[in-house]
């Protein structure tokens, strides 16, 4: 049986998309790891499923699979190639409109350059909410990892995140640093680890260290945490650029209260057929 699917991108975050409006099997993990080889299947960081929504108000829902067939909570550059899919399908309308997220419904925009600024909710550090195994709420915490002393943020943007301020942004130890948080049991539903250079004040470069995919070139829910936990920290100001290896993410947090913004590009790359 042929599986249709589309191949997007977001700012160099890639993702296969499928439509699952009325019905169908949710793909289990042989499926995802089988799409998502980039050697033998199509390839990606995240697979998105378009779904109905039984939301009032909602275009459409939407749901996200790591590479390792993991459920994951919320995607930013998801999220904003699921709007551009939306769009050209006609089920959504520009230029304001809404999706249901694993996390809660997110307010879209479309805008006129055509990017797309996603509403990401409001960050939380509470540690039981992210969650985080820690005696208190901080701004920064310090923890002994692999024998290593690390020091480090932790919010949520529908997903834990813990974020590392580092000097020098092409030589932070990555894969090792994010595989020793995420495998450390501070995190126990797992961690999407960022690694963050302050340019300016409302400037950063960022790498990110994902739970179920590894490093990818561009993490909008990543991008969100990092200007949250370095805001809260008194060290950027509330609206940044965010550099990553694949683009460049437009971030925006008000106020403490408010949902942190999100703008960028989505892409799409080829449309395909899977044989199951």
């Amino acid at each position: 049986m042929a599986l249709r699917f589309s191949k997007m991108h977001g700012a160099g975050n890639d993702f296969v998309v499928l439509d699952r409006r009325g019905g169908g099997s949710a793909p289990d993990a042989a499926l995802a790891r089988a799409l998502g080889d980039r050697h033998t299947g199509v390839g990606f960081d995240q697979l998105l499923t378009i779904e109905d929504s039984h939301v009032a108000g909602c275009a459409a829902g939407y749901r996200i699979w790591n590479q390792d067939g993991s459920a994951a909570r919320q995607c930013g550059n998801g999220a904003r190639c699921v709007a551009a899919w939306l769009v050209r399908d006609g089920a959504a309308q520009p230029p304001l409109f809404r999706l249901d997220s694993p996390s809660g419904v997110i307010e879209v925009e479309c805008r006129a350059d055509g990017r797309y600024t996603v509403e990401l909710g409001v960050p939380e550090f509470r540690p039981d909410c992210i969650p985080f195994v820690a005696a208190r709420e901080q701004a920064e915490y310090a923890a002994r990892i692999s024998g290593r002393d690390l020091r480090f943020g932790a919010v949520a943007m529908g997903n834990p995140h813990a974020v590392l301020l580092v000097d020098d942004i092409t030589a932070a130890p990555v894969a090792e640093f994010g595989a020793a948080l995420q495998g450390s049991g501070l995190f126990p539903e797992g961690v999407n680890v960022g690694f963050a250079q302050i340019l300016a004040r409302d400037r950063i470069a960022l790498r990110v260290f994902e739970r179920g995919a590894g490093e990818t070139l561009a993490c909008g829910s990543g991008a969100c945490a990092a200007l949250a936990v370095l805001v809260r920290q008194g060290r950027i100001e509330r609206a940044a650029r965010v550099e990553l290896p694949g683009g460049m993410l437009e971030i925006a947090w008000p106020t403490d209260t408010a949902a942190a913004r999100m703008t960028g590009p989505a892409a799409f790359v080829f449309e395909g057929e899977w044989q199951e």
